[in-house]
Order: structure tokens, then C-alpha cells, then sequence
């Protein structure tokens, strides 16, 4: 007896020249990738939430491709791209732009990289501040059958984040600067990143310094979540204990009306936490900011899980509340 067996019929998938989708950089690439949705997948590939702000931007008699804003950071993000292989013409562009437009991260993509060119981004990132950042990224089409071509980014050079800070860090090891606690808090925020990275699709972490905050994106320009783990307990007023607190960070030049506007639904919104949110808004600093927090021991590293829990927790919560209201302000 002979069994009938089902066998699937499966398309093979294509790769597609750029230009057949693509006719120049300037005319439709550049166009196409500064769309909103786009964008959002380079940065997903890139671990950055990024922000348009302006195509073909002047810089002296050159113009750059794009200009965005990382909203985790509020810095410029330069994005140069080109749909052939590297040259020396565009890493150059690319250091002038970058200089020209104050960019602390620069984002190269192109249809390949040369060896020479992908050593020449190594070595940036390995050579420069630990404020600046240097990506370098493939672009390919693909196509299964008839189907819509698909864009797909592969990060083939990036910083190593955490060995640079690190350096850095071990560099001023021991000089006045670098406290005992700056070096606590820096080990706790390495933590929080690797926290985050493995339990949050939300939340993404940035750079661990020696510091007592991270900030993260909520998603517009001039907002900001931010963690905090500070040595100082805001609730007993003393550095017998210590905090974390959880915060949405509002610095735009009308804090203050936003404040306001926020405020008026302050019952409702209170009524969405679990603990007590804290409205903040001296009227002596131009930014105003709300925050959740929890007393605790930041020397006590056998407690950070809950403190990474909590601090997880309630930013996620932040977002989830404030996110619509932001996005919603003109």
C-alpha cells in the first residue's frame, strides 16, 4: 500500500537590484527612507527610536541626505546614503556633515561595503568620544515571487557600546571625577541594559555611563522617560537610604502650559498607578517632569533584579499612560 504524501510547494525568494525599486539616491531612495514607517525599521535594526527632521539639509554649499533626532538622547543623528558600493567621495561627506550638523551618531548605508571602508568605521568608533556613534549598514531588497519587494538593513559595523564606556571608564578609574558611587551606578545602569534588552519590546536601553540616570524615548522630541537610581532618598530626605524613581521628563519651551494641560486630567491619571505619582513643577527651571519611586540600597547589588523589576515596571507604565497624550500635542 502506497501513502499519499503532501508535499508543500514552496516560492524561492530573490534578491533584487536596488535600482530596479530605486532610480536615484536623491530622487526616491533618500525620499522613501525618510518616511515614518522606514524609518522605524532602520532604527529597530539599529536600537535607535529616530525622529525626521529635515532631507537634503544645507551644510555650507553641501547638502546631507538626512538629518533625525535620536529621542532617547535629543541629539542629531546624520544619515548618508548611497546605492552603490562605498567610496571615498561619501566618507568624507559624511565627516563634514557630521562636523557641520553637530551629529553625535552617523549612520552610513549603502548596496555594500568594502573592507577598507568597514575597518575605516571600526576604527571611528573605536578612536572617537564615547558621545559619538558609527553605523554602518547594507541595504537589500528581496521578493518572493510576484510579491512587493521587501527592504531588509544589515548593521555590518556599530559601537561597541559597553566596551567603550568601559574604557573610558577604566581610564578615569581613580581620579577625583569618577567617584565610588559613579562607578556603582554605572555597573547598575550596565545591568538595567542587559535587563531591558532581554524583557522589554517597549523600553530600549542607552549607553550605560557613570551616572544616576538613563533616559529612554517615550517617542516625540522634548520627552523623555528617564531611570534614575540615586543616593539620595528623596522621601526621608537623607543618603541613609537610597532611590529609584521612574520619570517622564517634559523639556520643551512650553513645559510649563503642558504641565497645565496634563494637570487637568490629574485625577484620572493618578487613578491609573498603583502608587502615588509625583507632579513636579518648580517654577524657578523651565522643564517640568513626573515620577514614581521606591526607597531602596543601590550599594546592595544582590537586590538590583528588583530594582531592575520596578524600574521596568513603572516606565512601562509611564509609556503606556503618557505616550497618547504626547503624541497627540501639536
Amino acid at each position: 500500500m502506497t501513502l499519499s504524501v503532501m508535499i508543500p510547494k514552496l516560492s524561492r525568494i530573490e534578491k533584487i537590484d536596488l535600482r530596479k525599486a530605486f532610480a536615484s539616491e536623491a530622487g526616491s531612495f533618500t525620499p522613501w527612507l525618510a518616511q515614518e514607517e522606514n524609518l522605524q525599521l532602520l532604527g529597530r535594526e539599529l536600537g535607535l527610536d529616530l525622529e525626521f527632521v529635515a532631507r537634503e539639509k544645507n551644510v555650507g554649499p553641501f547638502s546631507a541626505d538626512l538629518l533625525c533626532k535620536d529621542l532617547s538622547t535629543e541629539s542629531n543623528v546624520l544619515i548618508e546614503n548611497q546605492l552603490e558600493k562605498t567610496d571615498h567621495t561619501h566618507l568624507g561627506q559624511i565627516i563634514t556633515y557630521a562636523a557641520g550638523l553637530n551629529a553625535k551618531t552617523i549612520v552610513w548605508i549603502t548596496k555594500e561595503f568594502t573592507e577598507e571602508h568597514r575597518a575605516a568605521i571600526d576604527w571611528l568608533n573605536e578612536n572617537t568620544l564615547p558621545d559619538f556613534n558609527f553605523f554602518g549598514v547594507q541595504i537589500e531588497l528581496w521578493q518572493i515571487g510576484t510579491s512587493e519587494i521587501a527592504p531588509k538593513f544589515h548593521v555590518i559595523s556599530k559601537p561597541n557600546e559597553w566596551s567603550k564606556s568601559v574604557n573610558q571608564g577604566a581610564k578615569r578609574i581613580g581620579s577625583p571625577e569618577v567617584s565610588e558611587s559613579k562607578q556603582i551606578q554605572q555597573k547598575f545602569w550596565q545591568g538595567f541594559a542587559d535587563y531591558l534588552t532581554k524583557n522589554s519590546k517597549v523600553l530600549r536601553p542607552t549607553k550605560p555611563l557613570p551616572q544616576a540616570w538613563m533616559n529612554m524615548s517615550i517617542g516625540k522630541s522634548g520627552y523623555k522617560l528617564a531611570a534614575i537610581a540615586s543616593f539620595y532618598d528623596s522621601e526621608q530626605d537623607n543618603y541613609e537610604s537610597n532611590e529609584v524613581r521612574a520619570e517622564l521628563q517634559i523639556d520643551t519651551a512650553d513645559a510649563k502650559q503642558v504641565f497645565r494641560e496634563l494637570q487637568k486630567d490629574q485625577s484620572a491619571i493618578d487613578a491609573q498607578f498603583p502608587i502615588k505619582l509625583h507632579w513636579h513643577n518648580p517654577e524657578t527651571i523651565k522643564s517640568a517632569r513626573l515620577f514614581l519611586r521606591q526607597s531602596t540600597n543601590i550599594s546592595n547589588e544582590s537586590n538590583w533584579p528588583n530594582d531592575y523589576e520596578w524600574l521596568h515596571t513603572h516606565l512601562e507604565l509611564l509609556h503606556k499612560v503618557f505616550r497618547p497624550k504626547i503624541i497627540g500635542i501639536e
